[in-house]
């Protein structure tokens, strides 16, 4: 195994055409094709599945797929630090569920890290894709919630995907409307009372069950039901349509006075938390990241 063909069969993920792969890689298709059956061989299974359609990555080939980035991405840390002699980047990646506070947090490290030199990534993404970040090393840290519906079918996966879930904290669910909405003067609303508003959710693509949705309550029927895919749309919607979405109760100053939360009446409880692979000790990063999220949702807590 040697990391030319660990290069080889990231870039045709990435391409997911052998075609396309070998224009970049500046190789020919045969002489890209023989080299990763070559790899498939010592390795004992194949990485890549060809179809009509092009190539899929198989189950076993994506966690090997996981591990050959983390090397890919270690040697050029290294060949940066020891032969070219730059300052070595600092790397660190979340990804998470639709969560304001997820990224104040990542700002507050930010500004606490304060390196002329690093790179970092927050990816705001799907339920399902949280949990594969994680487990192919895409990211150290993946944020979602749990309640009593999801939890036992989240946990299975979480579990298959060799990841442990760490609670946070816990809370009741709210809804976000816009300020000028009919409820806003309300203490606390009801199901019945949002029956005429238009409900928004995040897609959650291929995986789209009622497990992976990342409101609760995904089992009711709506009226009006609107889907987005970014937290900026939904927000705009909130306000623009006098529409609604089922939440923890946590809302950025950012947006000022222009969104709220009121509690929801339903016997119901979010766990939220991160999910990490299994027996992973955090990065320095990493730990600085949790710590700044625990500050942003305990501020009173030192």
């Amino acid at each position: 195994m040697t990391l030319q063909q660990l290069k080889y069969i990231v870039e045709v993920a990435n391409c997911g055409s052998f075609n396309d792969a070998a224009k970049n890689l500046f190789i020919t298709q045969p002489s890209l094709s023989g080299t990763v059956r070559t790899l498939e061989e010592e390795i004992g299974f194949d990485i890549f599945r060809r179809n009509n359609r092009g190539i899929e990555v198989t189950v076993e080939g994506r966690e090997f797929l996981g591990y050959a980035r983390q090397v890919l991405e270690q040697t050029e840390l290294m060949e940066e630090k020891y032969l070219h002699k730059t300052q070595q980047k600092q790397l660190l990646s979340v990804s998470t569920q639709h969560y304001m506070f997820a990224v104040n947090a990542f700002v507050n490290l930010i500004h606490i890290y304060g390196r002329e030199s690093y790179e970092f990534a927050l990816r705001e993404t799907k339920t399902y894709e949280i949990m594969e970040d994680v487990q192919n090393f895409k990211s150290e840290i993946g944020i979602l919630y749990l309640n009593t519906f999801n939890e036992k079918i989240l946990l299975k996966f979480i579990k298959e995907k060799n990841l442990v879930f760490e609670e946070l904290f816990r809370t009741r669910p709210y809804i976000f409307i816009g300020k000028n909405n009919p409820l806003a003067a309300r203490e606390h609303v009801t199901l019945e009372d949002l029956e005429e508003l238009p409900y928004l959710r995040f897609d959650q693509g291929e995986y789209n069950s009622f497990y992976f949705s990342e409101e609760i309550l995904s089992t009711v029927s709506h009226k009006k039901t609107i889907v987005v895919n970014d937290r900026a749309t939904l927000f705009n919607l909130l306000i623009g349509l006098n529409g609604y979405t089922i939440s923890t109760g946590f809302i950025s100053n950012q947006f000022g006075d222009q969104i709220i939360a009121k509690p929801l009446l339903e016997d119901d409880e979010i766990k939220v938390g991160y999910v990490l692979r299994k027996n992973h000790v955090l990065s320095k990063l990493g730990q600085m990241y949790i710590d700044s999220l625990k500050k942003v949702l305990y501020p009173d807590i030192s």
